[in-house]
């Protein structure tokens, strides 16, 4: 069995003045969200037991720093592409869009980890998931990591998955 775990950022940090929304970071929160992230990617017994991945980043700033924070460097992460293509604030990007850029990179031997933007996760998660937890029929949590269940041997695609575990920061 392989994985496919889906992250939202962590909490950003409201946009200063000038400052475009790509460009904002996380807050003071939101790094903490992010330790907390990093303490159960490095935990073989918590999210560390879900890798290693291929791991597919948003090339805004609060989410590669969400990335930076929370996994570079842990062993849950093998390699890691970002793209500028599922960063929502320039476009509409669709779960379809963003599943498309995920199977472009899924190399089938490893998990996969997305960290991206609302409501492409959510929407992403609703799409391939079996059943939403009750967490999940409201907003989609900053930071929260779920996690789905994916045959091996078989790419990532259109289809239902198991959602297996959840890591939900404060």
């Amino acid at each position: 069995m392989r994985y496919l775990t889906i992250v939202r950022h962590c909490e950003s940090s409201p946009a200063k003045a000038g400052q475009s929304d790509y460009e904002r970071i996380l807050s003071i929160k939101g790094k903490n969200q992010a330790g907390q992230l990093h303490s159960w990617a490095t935990d073989l017994q918590q999210l560390g037991k879900y890798g290693p991945t291929t791991a597919l980043v948003s090339a805004a700033a609060r989410t590669r720093e969400t990335f930076r924070r929370a996994f570079e460097g842990t062993s849950f992460v093998k390699t890691v592409h970002f793209s500028e293509l599922i960063y929502n604030g320039k476009r509409n990007v669709s779960a379809e869009d963003v599943l498309i850029d995920i199977a472009a990179i899924d190399p089938v031997v490893t998990s996969l980890l997305l960290v991206a933007h609302n409501p492409s996760v959510h929407e992403l998660i609703f799409s391939l998931t079996k059943e939403l937890p009750e967490v999940l029929k409201g907003e989609y949590p900053l930071g929260g990591a779920f996690v789905l269940a994916i045959p091996d041997n078989q790419q990532i695609g259109l289809a239902q998955y198991e959602l297996i575990d959840s890591f939900i920061p404060d």
